[in-house]
């Protein structure tokens, strides 16, 4: 009897624990991956073999004119730590998955004595009535399984932002981040992009899509008064989470 306050303790120890990563998120939104450790970050922040002193050199005598930012035919595409460039962000997607399943299977088994140097008949003769040793044995099974699922996705978004050049990493890979936020009356719009881009890949308009950005990040939402209003009371979260049934 004193055993059960104990166990219900110990249940429910157990439960808040493993709950205990969930509850963390109580009132925050998902935590994007961190970037930082992957693999594409040590793929990148490895240097390549630069180039040799006489490729460099010929480099610089085809030259026909001043290359420089600042001139004339300069590129002033985003190539260094504080650059600005813009990012469009122009996703369709489309996802349907349909998935079926169904299983059957039966079996059965029996194994007869009649007769067996007349045991099985002097052993009948101390059963009860209607019991026989024939059949001895008569085992039969049956089982069925069967599953259907469905996904059907679809996420649209056009968005432009202006991002900001915050490293250089040592094989010319740069790493953007940008962030923007618009107030209309008491609601915030957040817009939030990270992630790595070559430099050969922004255009001559110093603009770059967004499916050439590796390890991309890209957070759209919002807080305020009506975000607020929108989501499950604090409480409502934690019960969710901590019910078992």
């Amino acid at each position: 009897m004193h055993r059960t306050p104990t166990f219900l303790a110990s249940a429910a120890l157990l439960t808040l624990t493993a709950c205990g990563g969930k509850l963390g998120q109580v009132g925050r939104a998902p935590s994007f991956s961190p970037t930082e450790g992957s693999n594409e970050y040590y793929a990148m922040t490895n240097a390549s073999l630069p180039l040799s002193a006489e490729a460099s050199r010929n480099q610089r005598e085809a030259s026909l004119w001043n290359a420089g930012r600042e001139s004339l035919l300069g590129d002033r595409r985003a190539a260094t730590r504080g650059d600005i460039l813009t990012v469009s962000i122009e996703i369709d997607d489309r996802a349907e998955i349909s998935n079926s399943s169904e299983r059957s299977r039966n079996g059965q088994e029996q194994m007869r004595i009649p007769s067996l140097f007349g045991i099985p008949e002097r052993i009948n003769e101390g059963l009860p009535e209607g019991a026989s040793l024939d059949p001895g044995v008569n085992f039969s099974s049956s089982g069925s399984s069967s599953g259907e699922g469905a996904v059907r996705r679809r996420e649209k978004l056009t968005l432009r932002v202006a991002a900001t050049v915050v490293e250089v990493l040592p094989n010319g890979v740069l790493r953007i981040e940008g962030s923007q936020e618009v107030r209309v009356n008491f609601e915030m719009r957040e817009l939030i992009v990270t992630g790595y881009v070559r430099p050969e890949d922004i255009s001559r308009q110093n603009e770059i899509t967004y499916d050439k950005i590796a390890a991309a990040r890209i957070s759209y939402g919002g807080r305020g008064q009506i975000t607020d209003v929108q989501q499950p009371r604090y409480g409502q979260q934690v019960a969710d989470i901590v019910l078992p049934f």
